[in-house]
């Protein structure tokens, strides 16, 4: 059974940093490519940002381009998730996601994800 789960979310300040982290179990994550989505109540999930099986390519959500970095490490079956200059708008539960199919980078779709961690909330005070 594959599982996912977040951790390192909590209260922080605008301008904070934070790092969140995403294991896994049950597959090996090598070969899949990864992704951060969030989401606000009342709202779709939005897509964070993601990174390649390998981890040589990253993509990353306008909102979050240049503040938020994805990283892996294969050989701990981990993700993270580094956040910096965090804003208000912010505030959201994280979710992780393995991508379906491996080596692949179809990673912007909710759809294309067949496994999702608890989530993580992280809140932003102005």
């Amino acid at each position: 059974q594959v599982q996912l789960i977040e951790s390192g979310g909590g209260l922080v300040q605008a301008g904070d940093s934070l790092r969140l982290s995403c294991a896994a179990s049950g597959r090996t994550i090598s070969t899949y490519s990864m992704g951060w989505f969030r989401q606000t109540p009342g709202k779709e999930r939005e897509f964070v940002g993601a990174i390649s099986w390998s981890g040589r390519r990253t993509e990353y959500a306008d909102s979050v381009e240049g503040r938020f970095t994805i990283s892996r490490d294969n050989a701990k079956n981990m993700m993270y998730l580094q956040n910096v200059s965090l804003k208000p708008e912010d505030t959201a539960v994280y979710y992780c996601a393995s991508v379906r199919t491996s080596f692949t980078f179809a990673v912007y779709a909710a759809s294309n994800y067949d496994y999702w961690g608890q989530g993580t909330q992280v809140t932003v005070s102005s």
